[in-house]
């Protein structure tokens, strides 16, 4: 599998420029590239799950370290191991609908966002409950060092190197001042972005599920086409 000094050599070797300034900035052009990719990439191997507890009588729940986006939230009771899901709201949607959050209590139904680090919880839950998050995260940044708050390969590396390798050249090219081919990379990063959009939602389909009309009437859609 690729790794960092994989790509390093990688880079070095098609910029054709061994010099030390350019290593030097290896670095930061793969911490743009990761940046970049977390964004805009949809894909479910990037998805962690959590654990939770919900405080009774306390709408706000704390969010994992560094979560990005809430992608589900569930609760199991302590008598049933039944999993049942909430719907995500706004926030607004959700004071709305459970205006005296800390004074009344029921079985949680919806959760919004409220900032970087909490989601909120309505109803506010009546008892403490233990729970599940689904989020995404941007995986440990790739890096030559050794110890646990760096790693040589990650989920980019391993799944997605392609993607990766062109945003490298992206930021390569414009620390170069190679502008007639920053295009060049940003069209093939574009090519690797789609295939693994396209993957992403090979993975979320059900091959044997037939499309249906939304509004009623004949299908009009043809199973695997674009």
């Amino acid at each position: 599998m690729p790794n960092y000094s994989f790509l390093r050599t990688d880079l070095i070797n098609t910029a054709e420029n061994d010099s030390t300034e350019y290593s030097e900035q290896i670095p930061k052009f793969v911490e743009k590239a990761e940046d970049r990719l977390v964004k805009e990439l949809d894909d479910p191997g990037l998805d962690n799950f959590a654990t939770f507890t919900f405080t009774a009588s306390s709408p706000t729940v704390s969010l994992p370290v560094d979560t990005l986006v809430v992608r589900n939230v569930s609760f199991t009771t302590s008598v049933s191991s039944l999993v049942t899901p909430l719907l995500q709201r706004t926030y607004e949607y959700a004071i709305d609908y459970w205006p005296y959050a800390s004074a009344s209590v029921g079985t949680p139904r919806y959760y919004s966002r409220k900032n970087n680090t909490a989601i909120y919880i309505v109803p506010t839950p009546t008892s403490a409950l233990s729970g599940e998050i689904q989020y995404t995260r941007r995986p440990i940044p790739l890096s030559s060092a050794t110890g646990t708050s760096a790693t040589t390969s990650n989920y980019f590396s391993e799944f997605a190197y392609n993607a990766l390798f062109n945003a490298c050249m992206i930021e390569s090219s414009k620390f170069t001042k190679s502008w007639d081919v920053v295009q060049m990379w940003e069209g093939s990063y574009k090519n690797s972005i789609d295939a693994l959009r396209n993957q992403a939602r090979r993975m979320r389909q059900d091959d044997m599920e037939t499309p249906r009309n939304p509004v009623g009437g004949p299908n009009p859609v043809i199973q695997g086409a674009q």
